[in-house]
């Protein structure tokens, strides 16, 4: 006996209200994302469905509990974007976001030409975006991603070679402040900064769902930039520039920690939401 048709109107109702009653933002959108997600189309192909096999209502729907509890989209689905890339994502690795696209813009504009940057180096590299991001504008260079997580070194590399990016690049696990014996051009990083009692009070899909070694700055959220900028000397080359992601209300104080060691800060670039979101700093001319 063949199955009756399933409204897709109906299910998209429903699953709105599951959403939403869940407090998840802008339930509409979520619910059209993870359905282009499981129905593999794109939302020109979701607009001309009418109904849902059994199967793909079951896949949904499973999609929609987890995204329920809080677990973020990304997970579910996968991947990410981030500047041009798609990335894969793991809960090895925090989720890459917009906001840290701001690093790529402010380097973009400290380093216009393109032929400027030969080598850049990725700090906590977790997916790879910051590193595969700048190596994507910047053809002739080649790059280095470190991440203390092994498992997100491995994924980095993955999401390298998904974007023809891997003949450029490696990434390995090591401590950020011992691994490297090299100078670079460029230093990216986004470090843990978000300060320790307030950890507790991030959203669920942060702090259920992200790893918390890649959240957790120490008890005023700065212990990772005292230890990148102690190292910033030694790994720029005369006149290199660094790009540091930092939280709300830091940027003054890695700034004074960055000037302590020499490094002149040459710029700061705010995120979507107007936060002063990356600071740029250079390293003495020899």
């Amino acid at each position: 006996m063949s199955q009756s048709p399933i409204a897709w109107r109906e299910v998209r109702a429903r699953l709105f209200r599951d959403l939403d009653t869940a407090g998840i933002e802008d339930a509409a959108r979520e619910v059209r994302w993870l359905a282009c997600h499981v129905l593999e189309t794109d939302a020109s192909g979701l607009l001309l469905r009418e109904n849902l096999t059994a199967q793909e209502l079951a896949r949904l729907e499973q999609a929609v509990e987890r995204r329920c509890a809080r677990e973020p989209a990304a997970f579910i689905t996968g991947d990410a974007g981030f500047w041009t890339l798609s990335l894969a994502v793991s809960r090895e690795t925090l989720i890459p976001r917009a906001d840290s696209e701001a690093l790529i813009e402010a380097l973009l504009q400290m380093r216009p030409d393109r032929a400027s940057v030969r080598s850049v180096l990725d700090l906590g590299t977790g997916t790879g975006c910051l590193l595969l991001a700048a190596l994507s504008e910047y053809q002739e260079a080649i790059g280095i991603g470190v991440d203390l997580s092994p498992d997100a070194a491995v994924l980095a590399m993955r999401n390298a070679r998904a974007n023809g990016l891997d003949k450029r690049c490696a990434c390995f696990a090591g401590s950020w402040d011992t691994a490297l014996d090299a100078r670079f051009d460029v230093v990216l990083s986004n470090p843990p900064y978000i300060p320790r009692a307030d950890l507790a009070g991030l959203m669920p899909e942060v702090r259920q769902y992200e790893p918390g070694r890649a959240l957790d700055g120490g008890v005023d959220g700065l212990d990772a930039y005292r230890v990148i900028v102690s190292r910033l000397p030694d790994l720029l080359v005369p006149g290199g520039c660094a790009i540091l992601e930092m939280g709300i209300g830091q940027i003054d104080q890695v700034s004074a920690l960055a000037r302590g060691q020499g490094l002149a800060e040459r710029g700061r670039w705010q995120d979507l939401g107007g936060i002063a979101r990356a600071l740029v700093l250079e390293a003495p001319d020899a």
